[in-house]
């Protein structure tokens, strides 16, 4: 008998999304638009009453939500909203004073927003969109027909199934060359052509599949636009893959609402989409310090002064102490409430730990064990979530490893102060900051408190429970910070983010660059991730060479079901040191870039895309990174030692060697286990400070010029903007400085060509 492999248990989840429904051979149900003819036109927005194939009557309206911004609809009303507005809105139109609707007998209606355009073609129907000069961006796919006039696309119109319609859908042509980008955190290619992105959010169980814990219908074209779909229902993105020449876009909602936004860049997309729903939150300065983790282990206040101590007598950087789930009774999870027994006096504890220079954030989630003392309690107030029949929902949210829960329903105004008031408790006690944990188990056949299904709120359930959260933090603590698995669109103004439970892998650490790189070009630019890799314990050169990588991250955390504490690595223990301690070297660079973010929009872990859209490669080129703007960061994912950078244009220089590098190409970088890949743009000026072991505010820098040309270096801090502006004199670099802060020091790395000195003034 042939040898079989043994099976392999199938991937359970709590909560999957519905299928749409298949039609039966035959069945009709698929409805394109035609035709239309204009009902209404303001000045900034046309409604139109259109006819389908199916012999329908629809509603479009087209109009300027923004400069560079139009929105378009479709819907069989013309009042009709996504059905996740139950929840939470979550995209705003603006508006432009420049906008104009040109309207006239026989010619294309022009949408004008200055520089983004629509042509609209009534009879018939075709929807284009130009720049201010009329080049094309993007317009609506034709259609696709096979041999038997059967349609192989889907049109801009809506699906019916038993006489009643399930979606609508849009199709966008695809140049052969084009590359798309975002969908949230990702953590597949970068350019998403030939893949199928379903918003739903996930308990992923890692870093290595298409699932994933951030889902944001959010993506940038490498032709100059982007396109943001409202909508809270489990949209699907079909990315070149069924038809390589067609964007199939499918939304199971009561509405086609979606918004095409100009760029040409990257960047100037995400401006305009924190136009539409909100600026980033920037962390408090002492969030980008080293978090250090308890682990997915059993934890006691003992253990935790233990190792505050212990990371002070090391000397090793750190303002964080993450307190996973075992501060809680074990089994009672999440109940917000410390165990007795291994805490007995954590209001002296965390007073101990703020003496020493310690922030501590508490693991929690949405999830009641019905095992837990406070599960009764609000079971008896009706604040979970319900089943068909009216009971609460009680879910295996732990997918058959811990007690099933009950989830706090976020849309009901008593289970939130309820809610509010565990956590204030915990806050005032001296908790800084929460890990919001899971949240992507809303089952899609609950019930809320207002009425929604648990498929219309699984999605948007993330942004309720975040901004609960950030919420009474604010109100406690004075800043919106919660580091956050799940999240949606507008997530950002959530202001920190974790890439999940992924393996310990030099593999699941290349697609966690990957999810951070969709997810920053998504709109959030201040993402993390668990160095050193969640399941498992890492070789030690995985675990410094992760732990880099984590160093030259926007926020930096050590967490693990096994402990991450270096002393714990006693080989490579000076190795990982030392990649922290360059990031507090670093730190005022980092956090001029982070400023720099919550202000533009723009990520600080950019895709080279990013900087370079016009580069074919640089929407490629998926496990690098730019740090801020003059940082290129090339983490080491093969356990050799060496692997192939992409430099785009420029020169660019070695930070270990000084060596300059001319870019536009491919070149094969080895480094040594205390080293990551990492250069530096020439030219650059970049601001440092001695590091310490804790996050402080400066009043001296230090430049360090790479390559000595002029050059122009802005420092954000709590004290104010400090400006540098280098200018070079001969052999000298004349630098002039403005600001709260004082340089101390400027210098020059021996690149060759680089001036002899340095004067400031």
């Amino acid at each position: 008998m042939p040898y079989r492999p043994p099976l392999v248990a199938h991937e359970y989840f709590v909560a999957d999304p519905p299928e749409l429904p298949v039609r039966a051979r035959g069945e009709g149900g698929l409805s394109a638009l035609t035709a239309a003819e204009l009902v209404a036109a303001d000045g900034a927005e046309v409604m139109l009453k259109a006819v389908t194939t199916a012999e329908e009557t629809l509603v479009v309206q087209v109009g300027v939500a923004g400069e560079g911004v139009i929105r378009v609809r479709l819907s069989a009303d013309a009042t009709a909203r996504p059905r996740s507005e139950g929840a939470v809105s979550l995209v705003t139109p603006g508006t432009y004073p420049g906008a104009r609707a040109g309207v006239a007998p026989g010619e294309p209606i022009v949408i004008d927003a200055g520089s983004l355009r629509a042509e609209i073609d009534l009879a018939p129907w075709h929807l284009r969109f130009t720049d201010a000069s009329g080049t094309t961006l993007v317009e609506q796919d034709r259609g696709h027909t096979d041999i038997s006039g059967r349609l192989r696309t889907l049109p801009f119109g809506r699906s019916s199934s038993g006489g009643e319609p399930v979606a609508y859908h849009e199709s966008f042509a695809a140049a052969p060359d084009e590359a798309f980008a975002g969908f949230g955190e990702s953590f597949t290619r970068l350019d998403k052509r030939g893949q199928r992105p379903v918003m739903w959010n996930f308990d992923a169980f890692g870093a290595e599949s298409q699932r994933a814990y951030k889902n944001i219908p959010l993506y940038v074209s490498s032709r100059g636009y982007g396109v943001l779909v409202d909508s809270g229902a489990p949209t699907e993105f079909d990315v070149c893959q069924s038809t390589h020449s067609v964007v199939q876009i499918v939304v199971p909602d009561d509405v086609m609402d979606y918004y095409v936004i100009a760029g040409p860049t990257p960047s100037e997309v995400l401006d305009r989409y924190d136009l539409l729903t909100c600026r980033p939150s920037l962390p408090p300065k002492w969030a980008f310090g080293t978090w250090i983790s308890s682990g997915f282990r059993v934890d006691s206040q003992e253990r935790v002064l233990a190792r505050a101590r212990t990371i002070r007598e090391r000397g090793i950087p750190c303002d964080v102490l993450h307190l996973d789930t075992y501060w809680q009774t074990d089994g009672h999870w999440s109940d917000l409430r410390w165990d007795p027994v291994n805490f007995p006096d954590p209001g002296g504890m965390l007073a101990e730990l703020e003496g020493m220079g310690f922030k501590v954030c508490l693991w929690m989630n949405p999830y009641i064990s019905h095992l837990s003392p406070t599960f009764r309690e609000a079971d008896q107030a009706g604040y979970f979530l319900k089943n068909q029949e009216g009971e609460t929902y009680v879910a295996d949210c732990w997918h058959g490893s811990y007690p099933p829960c009950g989830i706090v329903d976020f849309t009901n105004p008593g289970a939130v102060e309820w809610f509010k008031g565990l956590l204030r408790a915990l806050l005032r006690q001296g908790v800084a900051a929460f890990k919001t944990d899971f949240a992507e188990g809303v089952p899609s056949d609950a019930v809320a408190f207002n009425g929604m299904t648990g498929t219309d709120l699984h999605n948007v359930y993330t942004l309720l429970f975040n901004d609960v959260v950030a919420g009474v933090t604010r109100e406690v603590n004075g800043h919106d910070l919660v580091w956050a698995r799940s999240s949606y669109l507008g997530g950002q103004r959530h202001s920190a983010q974790w890439g999940g439970d992924t393996y310990t892998s030099y593999a699941a650490m290349g697609s966690t660059i990957r999810g951070g790189l969709a997810h920053g070009l998504s709109g959030v630019p201040f993402w993390s991730h668990d160095a050193g890799g969640f399941t498992g314990r890492p070789t030690d050169d995985l675990y410094v060479r992760w732990t880099q990588f984590g160093a030259l991250s926007p926020l930096l955390r050590l967490h693990g079901t096994t402990t991450r504490e270096p002393w714990e690595f006693p080989a490579v223990e000076e190795q990982a040191v030392q990649a922290l301690k360059l990031r507090y070297r670093l730190m005022p660079y980092i956090y001029s870039a982070a400023v720099e973010a919550a202000r533009t929009g723009a990520p600080m872990m950019r895709a080279l895309c990013v900087d370079h859209p016009d580069d074919p490669v640089a929407w490629q080129a998926d496990l690098e990174y730019l740090l801020g703007r003059d940082l290129l960061v090339a983490p080491m994912t093969a356990p050799e030692g060496t692997r192939q950078v992409y430099l785009p244009r420029g020169e660019w220089v070695d930070y270990w060697t000084g060596e300059v590098l001319t870019g536009s190409r491919y070149v094969k970088v080895g480094k040594p286990l205390d080293q990551i890949p990492l250069f530096v743009r020439h030219g650059a000026l970049i601001p440092m400070a001695q590091p310490k072991d804790t996050i402080d505010v400066p009043e001296e820098i230090t430049l360090v010029a790479f390559g000595g040309g002029d050059g122009t270096a802005e420092i954000h801090d709590a004290d104010g903007v400090t400006v540098a502006v280098a200018t070079r004199d001969g052999d000298v670099l004349r630098v002039a400085v403005t600001g709260p802060k004082r340089v101390t020091g400027v210098e020059i790395v021996p690149v060759t060509g680089a001036p002899a000195r340095a004067e400031i003034s």
